[in-house]
């Protein structure tokens, strides 16, 4: 969807990196090394969003960057790129990069459910633009590990960013939901959006 709306798949990945991450900077290589991309695709696309004005640059020397302080010899410089989040349309973009997550996640529901029986799934954390959670993934019921893993790895791709979860069993749920755990109702009680629910929540 989201393919079809900017006008290719390098573009919403990079994107999708950028908004998520909005106080962090890349360089060139590194993004695509990270996000498995042809150099020159990446070149090309932050070019455009730059000049588009959704992202900024600047050339630092690499101690610099790294949080030192530049080398009496100078030292090599690279291009440093970073959202711009004083750009008119940051937040609307955003928005949609986060709800076109929440539809994709569609389909990792249907591949969730292949792999166990799940009685409650809660998205947070980057699902719904909730930088103040420790997690962004909370599954309850019986899961295949080792798939449940290769399955996160593959949305971690899909999305550009490391996703946190937790697995709790449907045992381990009802108590700590009895003693008021404190992390789960962290959870529960913040901004999420629940997938689904077979126990009984609301």
């Amino acid at each position: 969807m989201l393919e079809k709306l900017f006008g290719s798949n390098s573009r919403v990945k990079i994107l999708k990196l950028f908004l998520l991450n909005p106080a962090e900077k890349f360089y060139i290589r590194q993004l695509s090394r990270n996000l498995k991309l042809q150099l020159n695709s990446v070149r090309r696309e932050l070019e455009n969003l730059e000049k588009f004005g959704i992202l900024t640059s600047d050339l630092k020397n690499e101690e610099e960057a790294a949080g030192g302080s530049a080398s009496p010899a100078g030292g090599q410089e690279k291009k440093y790129f970073r959202a711009n989040p004083n750009f008119v349309l940051f937040d609307e973009i955003k928005a949609l990069i986060v709800k076109a997550q929440i539809l994709y996640e569609k389909d990792f529901v249907r591949k969730l459910n292949s792999i166990g029986k799940v009685k409650l799934l809660v998205l947070t954390g980057i699902f719904v633009n909730n930088p103040n959670t420790l997690i962004d993934i909370l599954i309850v019921g019986k899961i295949n590990k080792p798939k449940l893993i290769k399955l996160i790895r593959e949305l971690e791709v899909e999305l550009g960013k490391e996703i946190n979860y937790t697995v709790f069993d449907p045992h381990e749920f009802k108590y700590r939901r009895d003693i008021t755990d404190i992390f789960l109702y962290g959870i529960l009680d913040g901004k999420n959006l629940v997938v689904i629910d077979e126990v009984g929540l609301n």
